[in-house]
């Protein structure tokens, strides 16, 4: 196996069993949001490289849809041993590719791993069943199988375990897959995974990666005949125009799309544990996930303190290069990303909110034109401040005030997103309440929205996505039914 390291050859792309230069022979640089400097290259691949990828999975997946179930299972295991094997490597890689701290690289492990336990479980799990029939005489049977050939279109942000959650469970039951990562984490998002997999049993074809830019590939990539569903993580803008794409050959869309997601906090919660959650929830991987508070909504009553404590927690946090073990808080993705967030916060207090700490990029030795931005803590927002009305994706803490709890759950829903949520109540009762009433496919009480485990199922409503990922939920993503009837008596016809 070759070396898993940030610098190390990554130009080929990954299609049956081989590394293999795209038709074009260019490549695309991968650059390190903390130093500003290439790490290295991965390959652009073609329209024509799609299409091999695809001929390939789908030959390939003829064949492994038929492997016994141990056999299954064991592949997936040993690919969980070689995670782990190379566990630190990794973490490495994260680090240099998409700026992530110690703290975001041994979580993205974990769960990750957590992902490839369950998906370990899942041929055995594959199972028919029988149903009763209104004619007499029939059986009714209803086998379950693998669709076909599962694309994944994985994001950015958390690259690692968000292509794991759709990659694993494919292929254990008896898919092939496609693995299109983000341009922005080609090697964690998606080249990686061959190389991991090259440690186990699994027959080649089965798993096939072709990196490249979204402008040059991922129409291809999205509508392609060959595609039986299409399972995207990313925002709500692209994952509808992936969904349409895929919808031109029936493929089945699993799609997590944006949030706008909500920590209410009322006037009898433990303010301790609301603010710990608030800090870990806002500021962990710099606010880069999906599933972060976009919106803290506080109660009249202890809105002052929280936003005294939010800002003193957020001005004591570690901030700087990804490559210094202390960091919490470190560099964004892109100028891009970094400029528009930033653009929020000067166009919400432009409206009228304070900024009680952050607001701009901390400079680092070295680095021209830093990517890192301080963690922020704004109050005085209004739901319809720039800085809460979007998903803002960075380091960010609007706080709006509520005086009921009726108000309060007409704020978190004030949104087309409904990815997650949390409520921190004194009275257990009254957070039910609340979390029945927030419109969201996840609610977390006394915690934060970050929350992912392999065996629960996960989805977002509204413009936040369609389908569902995780255990037996995204099983019925990635498998069909077929019913099959035996008359075993003759039968009456009417003619």
């Amino acid at each position: 196996m070759s070396e898993i390291a940030p610098d190390a050859d990554w130009d080929e792309l990954y299609i049956d069993g081989e590394w293999t230069p795209s038709e074009s022979g260019e490549t695309i640089p991968v650059d390190d949001p903390s130093t500003r400097e290439t790490v290295t290259e991965v390959a652009a691949a073609t329209e024509a490289d799609v299409d091999r990828a695809y001929e390939v999975a789908a030959d390939a997946q003829e064949e492994w849809a038929e492997a016994p179930p141990a056999q299954r299972q064991a592949v997936i295991e040993q690919f969980h041993d070689a995670l782990h094997e190379h566990e630190d490597e990794i973490i490495e890689v994260l680090e240099h590719e998409v700026g992530g701290s110690r703290i975001m690289g041994e979580t993205s492990i974990q769960i990750a791993s957590d992902h490839a336990s369950e998906a370990a479980t899942l041929p055995r799990r594959l199972k028919g069943e029988h149903a009763a029939s209104n004619i007499p005489g029939k059986e009714n049977v209803l086998q379950r199988g693998p669709k076909g050939v599962v694309t994944v279109i994985s994001p950015w942000n958390f690259p690692l375990n968000l292509s794991m959650r759709a990659v694993a469970p494919a292929i254990a039951a008896g898919n092939s897959v496609v693995l299109k990562p983000s341009t922005n984490s080609p090697v964690s998002g998606g080249l990686l995974f061959a190389k991991l997999f090259e440690e186990t049993d699994l027959p080649d074809g089965v798993i096939n990666v072709v990196t490249g830019k979204g402008s040059d590939i991922g129409d291809r990539v999205a509508s392609h005949p060959e595609s039986d569903v299409v399972a995207f993580t990313g925002s709500t803008e692209v994952g509808q125009h992936v969904a349409g794409l895929a919808a031109q050959n029936l493929a089945v869309p699993a799609m997590e799309l944006g949030g706008n997601n909500a920590h209410v906090v009322t006037a009898d919660a433990d303010l301790d544990r609301a603010i710990d959650g608030a800090t870990f929830g806002s500021f962990v991987h710099q606010g880069q996930v999906c599933i972060s508070i976009n919106r803290h909504i506080v109660h009249e009553d202890v809105y002052d303190e929280y936003v005294e404590r939010l800002t003193e927690r957020a001005e004591e946090l570690p901030v700087g290069s990804a490559h210094d073990p202390d960091t919490v808080v470190g560099p964004i993705i892109s100028e891009s990303q970094r400029d528009e967030m930033l653009d929020y916060v000067a166009d919400t207090v432009e409206a009228g909110a304070t900024l009680e700490t952050g607001g701009e990029t901390k400079e680092l030795d070295g680095v021209e034109d830093s990517l890192v931005v301080k963690p922020t803590v704004l109050s005085g927002v209004t739901n319809d401040m720039p800085a809460a009305a979007n998903e803002h994706f960075g380091p960010i803490a609007p706080v709006i005030p509520f005086s009921d709890v009726d108000e309060a759950v007409e704020l978190a829903n004030d949104t087309e997103f409904g990815l997650s949520g949390a409520v921190h109540a004194g009275d257990l009762e009254v957070a039910k309440d609340i979390a029945d009433r927030m419109e969201t496919g996840n609610v977390h009480i006394n915690d934060q929205p970050i929350n992912d485990e392999a065996h629960v199922p996960f989805s977002g409503i509204g413009a936040s996505g369609m389908g569902h990922y995780n255990s037996d939920a995204f099983l019925d993503e990635v498998t069909e039914t077929k019913w099959i009837s035996i008359q075993h008596d003759a039968r009456d016809y009417p003619f």
